[in-house]
């Protein structure tokens, strides 16, 4: 990827007077220039220019520029293998900018892979050509190149969805026709890590005196959830049928994000049909629900 940039590299740079004798020079230096050593992100590093190329990474007919960390730095900060997004430089007197060149890839270094960089940084045929400006005042010539360690990652998360190996909750409500309270609250019982209740409304959630039978899931009173934290519950909420298998059951999906948080029908079954079908000879109403899926997030 290339573009300009006026502003000079911010890592290292090398101004060389007498671009044909560096060329002639390198041939006894396996082509290439090695800059001092310098530092960048707490680490020591060296810039390595092929001013004619690097063959043997296919870089023939191009300038090939590289950076190579120093391995001892490497070892004495941890960890042991680092990211780094390159960006090499090449000024032009007649722009009187940097053309810029970076990799959109961060390049990973570590004790067995020192070097990185571009074998195709300019083509030569550009870059020797005294009028697009690379080569000014006679044969000088100026490289860059900056270089960004990337942090290792310190925020993350990490979300999962249990299955629960014991995931259902029984409640029997004894005397159902002689509730008064609505709601009427479920012992909590803990599932995924929290506490939960199970809330029935005799009387309807929405409308009082409506002729439904409501009944909602809740986080349990007291418990907290961290700033941002989020909890996905799959649950089956079952009325059984006390003279058979014909039980009621529905399904509920939530994402629950605050403390006392519901989810539930507010038309689960109606009354009429409750007294029918769901309330055995003792007026005791079995309800049960089931913990499908639980979602855990763990972070930083």
């Amino acid at each position: 990827m290339q573009s300009w940039r006026e502003r000079p590299p911010s890592s290292y740079s090398i101004k060389f007077q007498n671009l044909s004798q560096l060329q002639s020079s390198t041939l006894h230096s396996d082509g290439k220039y090695q800059s001092r050593l310098f530092s960048s992100g707490d680490y020591q590093w060296r810039m390595i220019i092929y001013p004619k190329g690097n063959d043997k990474d296919n870089g023939s007919g191009f300038i090939s520029m590289y950076v190579e960390i120093d391995s001892t730095s490497l070892k004495a900060t941890p960890p042991t293998e680092i990211y780094a997004d390159i960006r090499f430089f090449v000024f032009n007197k007649k722009e009187n900018k940097y053309l810029t060149i970076q990799d959109v890839d961060s390049k990973p270094f570590n004790t067995l892979k020192t070097m990185g960089g571009l074998p195709q940084v300019l083509a030569l045929d550009t870059f020797n050509d005294h009028k697009n400006g690379y080569l000014f005042d006679g044969d000088h010539c100026e490289f860059g190149v900056d270089i960004i360690v990337v942090p290792p990652p310190t925020k993350w998360e990490m979300l999962s969805f249990v299955k629960l190996p014991y995931p259902k909750f029984s409640w029997t409500i004894n005397n159902f026709s002689k509730i008064k309270e609505n709601p009427h609250t479920s012992d909590s019982f803990s599932k995924g890590g929290k506490k939960w209740v199970l809330k029935v409304y005799p009387k309807g959630y929405s409308t009082p005196d409506s002729k439904w039978l409501s009944i909602y899931l809740y986080l349990a009173d007291g418990e907290i959830l961290k700033k941002d934290e989020t909890i996905y519950v799959q649950t089956h909420v079952k009325v059984e049928d006390p003279r058979g298998s014909n039980h009621l059951t529905c399904k509920l999906n939530w994402w629950f994000n605050r403390p006392s948080q519901s989810c539930g029908w507010d038309h689960f079954v109606s009354t009429a049909e409750l007294r029918k079908s769901y309330l055995d000879k003792k007026d005791t109403l079995n309800v049960e629900v089931e913990f499908k899926v639980v979602s855990a997030t763990n972070y930083s």
